[in-house]
């Protein structure tokens, strides 16, 4: 199929097709998708025909000089309005007029014979050729002597006086095919940054096997990457460095601002971040100033495409209009929603947008045109597209049985556990947050565990399981409850597994320690159909829910989401960097896997987790959050449990069995993301094994790679240097320690990411179902006369109360569906073949083989869905798990899975 792919394209007209980041590209009005292969080949086809039209023949005479001929293809900046782009043109032509345009050096693998020098590279202007809607292609021409070798990289200058966006560059004529760089790199101009850039060929070398004539371009380019740690970084920079979370706060503009250091301290441990090298504040000597640009070396900045989605200026700006919009409509920022039907405005009515400032209107519609709508009045509308999960059941959220299926398959699956031990017991100091015992006792779990007498014996056939966020939230309920609108607990609920395989909740147990003279406070709540007083029972019932609720929504955006992929991911991006050469293997392995981390991670910081931003604002620990982000750290991170198989064992999920599917035996048999994700983990190990054993068939070679050892130790001593003493982070000296290694980063950055982010708007969209923040007390807990008075009057108003206020809800809504929605040009794992690995036969395969069984495990997912007797992910009403399925279009699908944590 492919050959007569090729052969048809191969007698199209060669200009009407081109390669885009490697895809080849037709006319708009053709939708043509060829095979990698076929790309290549039709590139390197379009080469030849250059040649031959201009050479007459192709040289294959070993002992003349050879004739070679480069394209380069630079993308085309997508900033500027139509004035600048003229602008740009005009110079960019008058440039081309006078000569000033790319320059190559080709650079030889080998070093002389007689001298034991480099060899002089052979250098070469290349000039415009051809436009393209987004493209420019360049040529050049050299003649390279015969013994000059196999080129093994290339220097670039950019004569021009903007920075270029070089995609890539192909060399045609010698007797071994066509020779390809895979640049995706911005050079900047020389008269800003004189320094050559290199570009390295597409074939892979572990440093002892780098060629001799490219050892010194691969150790000063790693030396230039990493900088030397001073000065403030610009945004055309390349350099990775680390440094601590001091920019989180603004004490200068406000001293309440002050948010303390997290890294580089007992106290407040944390990974590192990219270092900016901003100027510290005067009011905080530890605390970095703010700016409008948040640092992100070059080449990690987004794609035009992705910037069109989330992106600094774009989102930030979207947000700030859209907030300032609703400060404008909701002009009582406490106000809350006075009715259900209320709640249901937003997705039927929306919100009239008032008069914004300039072109705001149009810039919103433009950053989220699927929000901004217009009306028949010309008037334009905020309203929110209705969640899956309430076009299914609108009242889907009142349900105990998909309260207690979502922590199988909603968006936090990682914080349900096996309870082990009885009684339950915290353990933190008694003397401070007052007697360890649980209130959830036998007596009331006991009648409620059919089939089993004893508490004892559910526990020994695994039946009882729990979220617990006891020990984690009681620290921090007397400082939260320091500031106006927002309360907090401690919290325990257990579930029972009942013989249909699915959860059912038994009991929930809000604890507050001792707070203003008040001994400590705790009480246990049961479902409303194990109590005699049924209607007041039901609505404290909903009341516990929606607090333990809101401390789930809070534990899952603060540590399962933020923490353990976006933020401990961070210093794998920078020791990648700064350590592996982009020749190394294992730094093509990865790049995929840490693509767009930076760049989001800095967003986050601008805007989201920073003092008084969207999370503080709308979340129940408020100014403490990353306080709390900090100690989860502390207490629970540890690298080999980040391996969903480890995962699972340690919370009780699994067993290992070597006689069950990959090893392990689930307690909950029918768990969608752990069923889903172990084909996914198993999958991605396979595929990582058959990659590292190809380069590394011995442990000698793994212990004496100059790169990797290096890599690791960073990673552990510098980039997570506050937890480099723990005895749980693996050795690297096998195979087999490498081939862990590398499959738990890229399942955290993959598949542990993709779970808990895209279904945000399936499941948070409707606040109800995953309140953000729950702003009061419940009304059991020291209430006056009046105070239970109001609740038993009107119960449902008390909950609505409790809920987010409308500018609370309505900004995370906003969130939640930005986060959600897969950009056109995601790029999923295994979907496409990298160039890099398309140089070596044996990978190329493990890759087909990788995509697909990715294909295989898809089918297998519908299949698991068709089933009935999977209950929590098939049934009336429920929305079916698909978020472990490899591949997705664009826009809000709840599946697919990214290679990286893009957003």
């Amino acid at each position: 199929m492919h050959n007569k792919i090729y052969s048809h394209i191969c007698h199209m007209n060669i200009g009407s097709c081109f390669l885009s980041q490697g895809k080849l590209s037709f006319p708009a009005s053709s939708n043509i998708r060829v095979p990698r292969e076929v790309r290549i080949g039709c590139v390197s086809r379009r080469v030849k025909a250059v040649m031959r039209k201009k050479s007459g023949t192709s040289n294959n005479n070993p002992n003349k000089a050879q004739n070679a001929k480069a394209i380069v293809i630079v993308k085309r900046s997508g900033g500027g309005g139509l004035l600048t782009n003229l602008v740009r043109d005009g110079v960019e032509g008058i440039e081309e007029l006078v000569g000033k345009t790319l320059t190559l050096e080709l650079v030889s693998n080998e070093l002389d014979s007689k001298t034991n020098l480099e060899k002089k590279t052979i250098k070469g202007d290349a000039h415009k050729t051809e436009e393209k809607e987004d493209e420019v292609y360049y040529e050049a021409t050299f003649e390279l002597p015969t013994e000059f070798g196999k080129v093994g990289a290339v220097l670039v200058e950019n004569e021009h006086h903007n920075e270029m966006f070089l995609k890539s560059i192909v060399f045609d004529g010698f007797p071994d095919g066509p020779v390809h760089l895979t640049c995706d790199s911005w050079v900047q101009p020389k008269y800003d940054n004189p320094v050559k850039r290199v570009f390295f060929t597409d074939k892979s070398y572990l440093p002892s096997q780098t060629p001799s004539g490219l050892r010194r371009l691969r150790e000063e380019e790693l030396e230039l990457l990493r900088g030397n740690g001073e000065g403030e970084r610009k945004s055309s920079d390349r350099i990775y460095d680390y440094d601590v979370y001091n920019d989180l706060g603004d004490p200068d503009s406000n001293i309440n601002l002050k948010r303390p250091v997290l890294g580089g301290s007992k106290q407040y441990p944390y990974p590192r971040r990219c270092r900016t090298g901003r100027e510290h504040t005067d009011s905080d000597p530890s605390s970095e100033k703010r700016s409008l640009d948040f640092y992100v070396p070059r080449d990690e900045t987004f794609s035009d495409v992705k910037q069109s989605q989330f992106t600094m200026s774009t989102i930030s700006s979207g947000l700030s209009a859209i907030l300032e919009s609703l400060d404008a409509i909701l002009t009582d920022q406490n106000l809350g929603f006075r009715s259900f039907e209320d709640i249901d405005t937003i997705y039927k009515e929306g919100f009239k947008l008032p008069p914004l400032k300039g072109n705001g209107l149009n810039f919103l519609q433009r950053t989220v045109p699927r929000l901004i709508e217009a009306a028949n009045d010309s008037q334009n509308l905020l309203r929110f597209d209705t969640p899956e999960t309430l076009k299914r059941d609108k009242f889907f959220w009142f349900s105990d049985e998909e309260f207690a299926r979502e922590t199988l398959a909603g968006v936090n699956p990682y914080s349900i556990q096996l309870v082990k031990e009885w009684p339950l017991r915290s353990k933190l100091e008694s003397q401070i947050y007052g007697p360890p015992e649980s209130a959830i006792t036998r007596e009331v779990i006991e009648p409620h565990i059919l089939g089993y007498g004893t508490i004892e014996e559910a526990i020994k056939e695994k039946k009882l399981y729990m979220l617990d966020y006891h020990d984690l939230l009681l620290p921090y309920v007397s400082k939260v409850r320091e500031i106006e609108g927002t309360t907090l607990y401690g919290s325990r609920t257990l579930f029972f597994l009942t013989k249909q395989g699915t959860l059912k909740p038994l009991a929930i147990e809000l604890t507050r320690p001792p707070i203003d003279g008040k001994p400590q406070w705790k009480q246990v709540f049961t479902p409303a159909s194990y109590s005699i007083s049924h209607s007041t029972n039901l609505w404290l019932w909903r009341l516990a829910k929606a607090h333990v609720l809101a401390h789930d929504a809070g534990v899952h955006e603060l540590i399962n989401h933020w923490l353990r992929t976006h933020a401990v991911m961070e210093p794998f991006v920078i020791a990648t960097n700064r350590q592996l050469s982009v020749m190394h293997p294992i730094y093509k392995l990865l790049h995929p896997h840490l693509t767009y981390t930076l760049a989001i991670n800095s967003l986050a910081r601008e805007i989201l987790i920073n003092g008084n931003g969207i999370i503080e604002k709308s979340f129940s620990p408020n100014k403490y959050s990353m306080e709390l982000s900090s100690a989860a750290y502390d207490q629970l991170w540890r690298f080999d449990l980040q391996a969903l198989p480890n995962d699972l064992i340690d919370r009780g999920i699994a067993v290992v069995d070597p006689n069950a599917p990959h090893g392990l035996k689930l307690t909950i048999e029918d768990y969608p993301f752990a069923n889903d994700g172990l084909l996914i983990w198993d999958a991605i190990k396979q595929w990582i094994t058959e990659y590292v054993n190809h380069y590394y068939p011995t442990p000698s070679i793994i212990e004496s790679d100059q790169e990797l050892q290096p890599w690791w130790t960073e990673i552990r001593t510098v980039g997570h240097g506050d937890k480099s003493e723990e005895p749980w982070w693996p050795n690297l000296k096998t195979p087999k320690d490498l081939i862990d290694t590398i499959t738990t980063i890229a399942w955290t950055a993959s598949a542990h990411h993709a779970a808990v982010n895209f279904t945000q708007y399936t499941y948070g969209g409707y606040f109800p179902n995953r309140p953000n923040i729950i702003r009061t007390k419940i009304p059991t807990e020291d209430p006056s006369k009046e105070e239970w008075e109001t609740f038993l009057n009107n119960p449902e108003q008390t909950l609505l109360e409790s809920f987010p206020s409308q500018i609370q809800a309505t900004t995370m809504m906003l969130v939640f569906n930005i986060l959600s929605y897969h950009s056109p040009d995601e790029e999923y794992i295994g979907q496409y073949l990298k160039p890099s690995w398309a140089e070596d036969p044996t990978i190329k395969a493990s890759f087909e083989r990788f995509n697909g069984r990715l294909k295989e495990i898809e089918g297998i997912i519908d299949s698991r869905n068709a089933d009935c007797n999977m209950k929590n992910r098939h049934g009336v009403g429920v929305v079916p798990y698909e978020q472990m399925k490899p591949f997705s279009g664009p826009g809000i699908t709840g599946k697919g899975i990214p290679y990286s944590v893009s957003i």
